[in-house]
């Protein structure tokens, strides 16, 4: 059982090993990874980091030095860290933007759209685990021959149904969370941000899911204002507009703050930020954004739908490598995209081969309890990230065991490949997002269910042989 006090020897040592507090300019922390900012990288003692008992691995990635100590851990470990070192929680913005210039124009958009959602991803994980209960209840064939279990049990009709409810609003309600995100984000006030995806949204506009059928059917509604004709179209099921929108509000509003007089500035710039962003958003920012939103869910199904399932190994051997590099959370926007237009869609086909990559890398961590028999630290690191990763979360696992060893990392990649390939190849579709890894099935369209635990089955098992096989090679080099 770890104890408080481990953590705060934890954090000595990693303050220590790190070159000391006035090395320090900055850290935060995610899930699994603390992560600093420091004056010189050159003064960390990355053998003596890795020699820390709570410590899985560390690298260091975007100008931040990134050391893996796992869920429940890092939260800890960090507040005893913050006290050592002085930091405090103003310091995690300080850290964005001093690890930001370090990077390149895609990088930064990259990493933009990560911190976009990622504070947002526990809503659509919550809204996608109840969308999960009510497909137990409603699906046709589940657990009885065409028959749901509101049809057997129809007392159970109205509990369905308030569970779809609360399923659909965090989805319904996208822009909003998004524009609150964003425009923080950015630097901007986060409620105007909600502002303008509430606008984007507001019911007296033409509903986005009916617009490509009004467009066919040309009654498409307009404002005419100064001779300009602007589409009365709503924005759901769209992911790009309101962010850009969010990051014109933010800029605008900072000119502002600097120019407008002190004493009119609460009144002046949230009136002129948000009239004129909106303006903005459904003259230009809005259909142009569209369009790359849809080319971009277009991109995503042609790799998925026309390549196959060599689409689906494609993408199952570049996410693990996008996570190393922490740009996986980027492509959250292609997911929410899709699963925004899920009815249309059928669902999305990207979930089962990310469940099949963490499973993957579970698998291989696992392996390394064989290939590895003298090393104690290294099996109890491998026996709780394994299992970690089979539930989702891949970072012990990935930066712990399997990229310090690489042979598990690429049996992990070989059976990621694989597994991903038959999950495409049986159109395993998901309804919304949520763990993944094995609890993920909740979320997998019923009719999936048996086909995404066989994927997952496929990578756990050539991964496993894999590892083991790579390793004897491994150790003769050796």
């Amino acid at each position: 059982m770890t104890s408080k006090e481990s953590f705060k020897n934890t954090a000595k040592d990693i303050l220590v090993c790190v070159g000391g507090k006035e090395n320090v300019t900055s850290a935060a922390h995610c899930a699994t990874r603390l992560r600093l900012v420091l004056h010189d990288d050159k003064k960390v003692n990355l053998e003596k980091i890795e020699e820390i008992n709570l410590v899985k691995g560390c690298f260091n990635n975007r100008g931040q030095f990134q050391i893996i100590l796992g869920t429940g851990i890092v939260d800890a470990v960090y507040e005893e860290f913050a006290k050592l070192s002085y930091i405090s929680e103003a310091s995690v913005q300080e850290l964005k933007k001093v690890s930001t210039a370090k990077l390149n124009i895609i990088q930064r958009t990259l990493s933009a759209l990560a911190d976009v959602f990622v504070p947002i991803l526990p809503a659509l994980v919550a809204s996608g685990l109840l969308m999960g209960l009510n497909n137990v209840l409603t699906a046709k064939g589940l657990f009885i021959s065409n028959i749901s279990l509101v049809e057997v049990y129809p007392q159970f009709s109205q509990l369905a149904e308030m569970l779809n409810l609360f399923s659909n609003a965090a989805f319904t309600f996208l822009p909003i969370f998004i524009g609150f995100s964003a425009a923080k984000r950015f630097g901007g006030t986060p409620v105007l941000g909600a502002v303008i995806g509430g606008i984007m949204i507001h019911p007296d506009l033409l509903n986005g899911y009916g617009y490509g059928k009004a467009l066919i059917d040309g009654t498409v509604p307009y404002w005419n204002i100064f001779g300009l004709s602007i589409a009365k179209v709503g924005y759901q099921g769209t992911v790009l507009p309101v962010i850009v929108s969010c990051f014109v509000l933010a800029k605008l509003e900072g000119k502002l703050h600097k120019i407008v007089r002190p004493i009119l500035d609460n009144i002046i710039t949230p009136l002129v930020s948000v009239l004129v962003t909106a303006a903005l958003t459904f003259i230009i920012i809005g259909p142009v954004m569209r369009t790359v939103g849809n080319f971009l869910t277009a991109g995503v199904m042609w790799l998925f739908f026309d390549l196959g399932p060599i689409g689906g190994a494609i993408y199952g051997v570049v996410y693990p490598l996008l996570v190393i590099t922490g740009m996986h959370h980027s492509l959250i926007t292609a997911e929410t995209q899709i699963l925004a237009n899920i009815s249309t869609l059928g669902g999305s086909p990207t979930f089962a081969v990310v469940a099949a990559s963490n499973v993957a890398q579970g698998a291989a961590a696992l392996a390394v309890l064989i290939t590895v028999k003298k090393d104690i630290k290294i099996k109890s690191i491998a026996s709780a990230s394994g299992i970690s990763a089979l539930l989702g979360i891949t970072e012990p696992a990935m930066f712990g065991i399997n990229l310090k060893l690489k042979y598990p990392f690429i049996g992990a990649l070989i059976g990621s490949a694989v597994g991903s390939a038959y999950a495409t190849f049986m159109k395993v579709l998901s309804l919304s997002q949520g763990p993944a890894g094995l609890p993920g099935i909740i979320v997998i369209r019923p009719q999936s269910m048996i086909q995404y635990m066989i994927s997952l089955c496929i990578s756990f098992g050539i991964t496993f042989i894999m590892t083991i096989l790579l390793g004897k090679k491994w150790s003769k080099k050796a």
